[in-house]
């Protein structure tokens, strides 16, 4: 009896997960659709999908995809910290690339598209948006989309799907060049935060490392502008 409701519960987790990664899917398809950009609630969807699946599918402890208290031991997991701080130096590589390709049109569109969310002028305010929007879409993407999605399908194309549809996401307004670089290059890196979660099991770690890699660049971006 006890299997036959382990069972049942994991069957409702992936029905949950299918559900919702279509609705975050199909949020930021909006992207394409003229005045009807819903693309920013694909977050809010995921993070309340993944609580909902480990609450169905009884997730405690070491299951969950967020774990505080073991944060210390997984970084020191096989590769991680070096994983970790891949996505500093691809950041790096592409604000540098950017600028050589581009010039200062491309160090504006980033800082740009993430400035209406991101308080410039105040330094404490700006560290608070920057952890709560990276905490917020690791939980969404690498917790819920990847993680969760993992149940149902090999992790390379949960990575690369929830990377694609991430990087779309962060698709705004530019020159065709800039923008398409711009998306490619937050693929790259939501690529590298799937394998940081890959090796760590928590979205905590990758989150951590988001965080790190964004104050990297927006220092890079900013400074070279």
């Amino acid at each position: 009896m006890k299997n036959k409701k382990s069972i049942e519960s994991r069957k409702k987790a992936v029905l949950l997960t299918g559900i919702g990664v279509a609705v975050m899917i199909l949020l930021t398809a909006t992207k394409a659709v003229p005045g009807l950009n819903a693309a920013g609630l694909s977050v809010f969807v995921g993070i309340a999908f993944f609580f909902i699946v480990e609450a169905v599918g009884r997730q405690k402890g070491p299951d969950s995809g967020l774990r505080f208290n073991t944060v210390m031991a997984d970084l020191k997991k096989p590769g991680v910290i070096v994983w970790a701080l891949l996505p500093v130096f691809s950041g790096i590589a592409a604000a540098a690339l950017g600028a050589l390709i581009f010039g200062d049109e491309y160090g504006i569109h980033v800082v740009g598209r993430a400035g209406y969310i991101l308080a410039f002028d105040k330094a404490f305010l700006l560290v608070i948006e920057l952890v709560v929007a990276a905490f917020g879409e690791e939980i969404a993407y690498r917790g819920f989309f990847l993680g969760k999605g993992m149940k149902a399908a090999p992790f390379w194309v949960c990575a690369v799907l929830s990377s694609a549809v991430f990087a779309l996401g962060h698709i705004s307004e530019g020159s065709a060049g800039v923008v398409m670089f711009d998306v490619l290059s937050v693929f790259v890196d939501s690529l590298i935060f799937s394998m940081v979660y890959r090796k760590s099991g928590n979205c905590v770690v990758s989150t951590i490392s988001h965080i790190i890699a964004n104050a990297f660049a927006l220092v890079v971006l900013t400074v070279g502008m």
